[in-house]
């Protein structure tokens, strides 16, 4: 599974167009569903911290994509990385003290498992040598020598 939503052959235009910044979306959206049913008196505990977590993934996949070097767009792309870590380790804090009920984890540990890999298959493309449309390696625009 890639993280970009148009075909390979497409330029992708903006930030929207990536696949895992649409799944990041969906989670987002998916684990504000999820804290309503959490007790009350996790509203700015267990709930704050797993939806400060789940904004961060497409917030910062959308901050690399508009940056203008390589080395800025893999950093914030690791900055989604560990905020999706960050939320898979809140997510088990709340399955263990049974607030959320099983089919509902299961569904957002499915999409996290997503998420990770398209983030992982993103960064790692953005770690190979580019070419020019001539089989030419290309500079980065992060690094000026070849």
């Amino acid at each position: 599974m890639s993280g970009v939503g148009k075909k390979m052959n497409e330029r992708i235009e903006s930030y929207r167009d990536l696949r895992v910044w649409q799944a990041s979306m969906e989670l987002v959206t998916d684990c504000y569903k999820a804290t309503e049913s959490f007790p009350k008196s996790e509203t700015y505990g267990l709930s704050s911290q797993l939806q400060r977590a789940a904004v961060s993934i497409p917030a910062n996949i959308a901050e690399g994509q508009g940056r203008h070097h390589l080395k800025d767009y893999s950093h914030h792309l690791s900055i989604a990385h560990g905020s999706l870590l960050e939320f898979e380790t809140l997510l088990e804090i709340a399955a263990r003290l049974g607030y959320m009920p099983a089919d509902r984890l299961a569904n957002l540990r499915e999409k996290t498992t997503g998420i990770g890999k398209m983030l992982n298959g993103l960064m790692a493309s953005l770690r190979r040598p580019r070419t020019s449309d001539t089989g030419n390696p290309t500079p980065d625009p992060g690094n000026p020598t070849p």
